[in-house]
């Protein structure tokens, strides 16, 4: 099986109060923590007995992970399976990154965000110069709110050239074309995150080669859609796994429309689909249409770590 699994466990409590997060300073009790721990450790197992598979892992915990030592230590022991193609985490890099020297990190991957008020600027860049001494893949985003403007446009000034700066339209903001425009100066493939994308009966990958999983085990085709497939530990999932159209009117997350057939971004983000870093990046161009590429021939390729 050729499978790539977007799990996210009982953790729901993070260290950074970021107003636009619903789960800010949320605490999780010690019976919770120890659930999600228990939980990580099962599926790590499952992973580990799937020796015939191919395997990709991207970790979306509600909270922050990596400030708890099993998830830093589940990322470190899958990276060394022959299975697993690729193991990544979201983060807001408040953690250490030395614990990833014991990484394979021809897998292991990491997708960070910077959020201004919450951390010093200069913290979160030195942050990602360890990342990038330490060879490293990972991506680096920010919301694209008016406020964060000159903290990203700093962070594109200031991150390794190779290092992509995504930038994710702010749930509930509509952006004007200038708006637009100024985001995709810094990062060209915000047209794609700008507006939902109507996904009805259209063809995705999710409920097919991708699935989404939580604590219990129980199997989604992705975060979004609520209907289940079965359950991961019993094998029930199998038997729904087939191409499937999505049942929803509109995507408006990067991990779901980045699945769509009909967007180009497994091209786009070829070999870094899980952790957004792309291998190559379309510059922008005059008058390019929301959502879409440019005009032919005007990609750029991108070295990666």
């Amino acid at each position: 099986m050729d499978l790539t699994v977007l799990y996210r466990g009982p953790l729901a409590s993070c260290d950074y109060d970021c107003p636009y997060c619903p789960f800010a300073k949320r605490r999780d009790s010690p019976e919770r923590l120890r659930a999600d721990r228990a939980a990580l450790e099962r599926f790590a197992g499952w992973v580990a007995e799937r020796s015939d598979d191919r395997l990709r892992v991207l970790f979306t915990p509600w909270g922050e992970g990596l400030v708890r030592s099993w998830y830093r230590r589940t990322v470190v022991e899958l990276s060394h399976l022959p299975q697993v193609e690729r193991v990544a985490i979201q983060t807001n890099l408040s953690c250490r990154t030395e614990w990833l020297d014991g990484a394979d990190l021809t897998k292991a991957a990491l997708w960070c965000t910077f959020h201004p008020g919450q951390t010093p600027y200069e913290r979160f860049l030195g942050k990602c110069r360890e990342l990038a001494g330490r060879g490293v893949r990972f991506s680096v985003g920010v919301v694209g709110l008016p406020e964060h403007r000159e903290h990203a446009v700093r962070l594109r000034a200031e991150l390794p050239e190779h290092v992509y700066l995504w930038v994710n339209a702010a749930e509930g903001h509509t952006y004007t074309d200038a708006e637009a425009a100024a985001w995709t100066e810094l990062d060209p493939l915000f047209p794609f995150s700008r507006q939902p994308h109507a996904s009805a009966g259209l063809p995705c990958r999710t409920g097919e080669s991708v699935i989404s999983v939580d604590g219990e085990g129980t199997v989604r085709r992705c975060h979004f859609v609520p209907a289940e497939l079965g359950n991961l530990y019993d094998g029930s999932y199998r038997a729904a796994l087939r191409p499937r159209p999505c049942p929803l009117a509109v995507c408006d997350c990067h991990i779901g429309y980045v699945h769509l057939e009909t967007l180009p971004l497994y091209d786009v983000f070829a070999g870094g689909v899980l952790e957004r870093v792309p291998a190559r990046v379309p510059v922008p161009a005059p008058a390019a249409v929301p959502g879409l590429f440019p005009r032919p021939g005007t990609a750029r390729t991108l070295p990666l770590l």
